[in-house]
């Protein structure tokens, strides 16, 4: 499991780097990047999904797909946020900001953090 182990040490210097730009008053984000997760050295905005990290759907991912795109974005207690994610199906197309699952979301009071990396993880 060396990639998967990458792939999770990628996702979590990207939060880690995420967290220190936020923390300067700035982050800066990018379109979709043909480099690989480890050379990630800038942080995805709210709402967007770590460059190298594929989205999954909302609609159609199964339960276990969505929960390791969330475990893989640092998200806390990722598989209790993907049963929310499956509960709340479906999702409107031409939603991209996913507004019906943050409204849904917002009822756990998770923070706006937790809420808006969950959504960098999905599509609709």
């Amino acid at each position: 499991m060396p990639s998967s182990r990458s792939s999770m040490l990628a996702a979590i210097g990207a939060a880690v780097v995420g967290v220190s730009l936020a923390a300067c008053g700035g982050v800066t984000s990018a379109g979709p990047s043909a480099a690989p997760a480890a050379a990630v050295q800038y942080a995805a905005a709210p709402g967007e999904a770590a460059p190298g990290a594929a989205k999954v759907s909302a609609n159609s991912a199964s339960q276990d797909d969505i929960a390791a795109a969330l475990k893989a974005a640092g998200v806390s207690s990722p598989k209790r946020w993907a049963a929310e994610v499956v509960e709340y199906r479906p999702y409107s197309n031409d939603d991209s900001d996913l507004a019906k699952l943050r409204q849904n979301l917002a009822k756990y009071n998770p923070g706006q953090r937790t809420v808006d990396m969950i959504v960098s993880t999905l599509q609709p």
